[in-house]
């Protein structure tokens, strides 16, 4: 599904990624951790064709499309999600609305009906249903007034709306308690633990793999990925930490 060959990427004149490969395939679940500073995030941001990131080297192919060839809005269409560290508020702009014109303006790319207003609102209640969120929370602006929690299990009914094809969470687990954790995981597995979709799940702690259980757990450090192995890499590096691990 999702294929990186050596790709460089820079922030500024600053190099970040330095040669990162990584292969997904559908069906599967890859963690990645790693340091500060490693490029983690910076993954996110130009895989999903974010400003300011400028790619230098290196190839990404996603269903066999050119990646880095297409606009954000364009990655969006076909099927890639990105689940921010700290999604944002958009005073004035109520969720139910902000995500009807995502979903249908994606609909409209890939040449499918638009839902109605009735249509649209039955996705949303049995999305939000499932992740035990109110309908009213659905009216209110995005995200604004919600606690930590509240943003990141709304991020996960905006994924079960759109229902793309990858997903690439950003510390998803970033300001969650026990409660709202397990919420969150049970929310990526049920979207998202399907034969034709696959994860990229950056995270800093082990914690979120306890739910969420990974195919394959990679170490990024200095722009490139330095070690991969499956779920037990990532109680090794809980335990151990990363500078035992270069050691």
């Amino acid at each position: 599904m999702l294929q990186i060959t050596n790709l460089h990427a820079n922030v500024g004149d600053k190099p970040i990624l330095k040669g990162l490969t990584l292969s997904l395939n559908a069906g599967e679940i890859h963690a990645i951790m790693g340091p500060n500073g490693a490029g983690k995030s910076t993954l996110g941001y130009v895989l999903s064709g974010r400003p300011g990131y400028e790619v230098t080297e290196g190839s990404v192919t996603f269903n066999g499309q050119d990646l880095l060839a297409l606009e954000p809005h364009e990655r969006a269409a076909a099927g890639l999600f990105l689940g921010f560290q700290y999604p944002v508020e958009i005073p004035g702009v109520s969720n139910v609305q902000f995500l009807r014109e995502a979903l249908n303006a994606q609909r409209k790319y890939r040449g499918e009906a638009p839902l109605s207003g009735g249509e649209f609102l039955k996705v949303a209640r049995e999305q939000a249903g499932a992740l035990g969120m109110d309908m009213d929370m659905l009216k209110r602006p995005v995200n604004v007034g919600f606690s930590g929690g509240e943003k990141k299990r709304n991020e996960m009914v905006q994924m079960g709306i759109i229902d793309p094809a990858l997903a690439i969470l950003d510390e998803t687990d970033s300001g969650l308690d026990i409660d709202a954790l397990r919420t969150v995981g049970d929310g990526i597995n049920r979207i998202m633990r399907k034969p034709d979709k696959a994860v990229l799940l950056i995270t800093h702690y082990q914690r979120l793999l306890d739910y969420v259980k990974p195919d394959f757990v990679h170490v990024l450090d200095g722009g490139r990925i330095t070690r991969t192995g499956g779920a037990e890499l990532a109680l090794e590096l809980e335990r151990d930490g990363y500078k035992e691990l270069a050691a």
